[in-house]
Protein backbone atom coordinates (compact mmCIF):
# COMPACT_ATOMS: atom_id res chain seq x y z
CA UNK A 1 0.00 0.00 0.00
CA UNK A 2 1.43 3.19 -0.92
CA UNK A 3 2.15 6.20 1.09
CA UNK A 4 -0.35 8.29 -0.28
CA UNK A 5 -3.19 5.32 -0.28
CA UNK A 6 -2.73 5.16 3.57
CA UNK A 7 -3.21 8.98 3.86
CA UNK A 8 -6.59 9.02 1.99
CA UNK A 9 -8.28 5.91 3.49
CA UNK A 10 -6.80 7.18 6.96
CA UNK A 11 -8.12 10.76 6.71
CA UNK A 12 -11.67 9.07 5.58
CA UNK A 13 -11.76 7.33 8.22
CA UNK A 14 -11.35 9.81 10.41
CA UNK A 15 -13.50 12.05 8.96
CA UNK A 16 -16.45 9.26 8.71
CA UNK A 17 -16.07 8.14 12.55
CA UNK A 18 -16.48 11.40 13.65
CA UNK A 19 -19.22 12.66 11.42
CA UNK A 20 -20.48 9.12 12.65
CA UNK A 21 -20.27 10.50 16.51
CA UNK A 22 -21.97 13.76 15.79
CA UNK A 23 -24.85 12.36 13.39
CA UNK A 24 -25.28 9.94 16.96
CA UNK A 25 -25.16 12.41 19.57
CA UNK A 26 -27.33 14.66 17.27
CA UNK A 27 -30.37 11.73 16.58
CA UNK A 28 -29.70 8.81 19.08
CA UNK A 29 -29.76 6.41 16.68
CA UNK A 30 -27.08 4.02 16.00
CA UNK A 31 -28.16 2.50 12.16
CA UNK A 32 -28.57 6.34 10.90
CA UNK A 33 -24.86 7.51 12.85
CA UNK A 34 -23.64 4.19 10.96
CA UNK A 35 -25.03 5.15 7.38
CA UNK A 36 -23.96 8.68 7.82
CA UNK A 37 -20.20 7.60 8.86
CA UNK A 38 -19.88 5.27 6.12
CA UNK A 39 -21.33 7.57 3.25
CA UNK A 40 -18.72 10.20 4.65
CA UNK A 41 -16.03 7.91 4.69
CA UNK A 42 -16.52 6.96 0.94
CA UNK A 43 -17.31 10.53 0.02
CA UNK A 44 -14.20 12.01 1.28
CA UNK A 45 -12.25 8.81 0.03
CA UNK A 46 -13.44 9.72 -3.61
CA UNK A 47 -12.83 13.47 -2.68
CA UNK A 48 -9.33 13.13 -1.78
CA UNK A 49 -8.34 10.66 -4.46
CA UNK A 50 -9.46 13.06 -7.22
CA UNK A 51 -7.73 16.25 -5.31
CA UNK A 52 -4.62 14.55 -4.39
CA UNK A 53 -3.97 12.82 -8.07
Amino acid sequence: MSQRTALILFIAVVTGVGFGVITFLAKKSYPDAVRDGLFVAAACAVGLHNLID
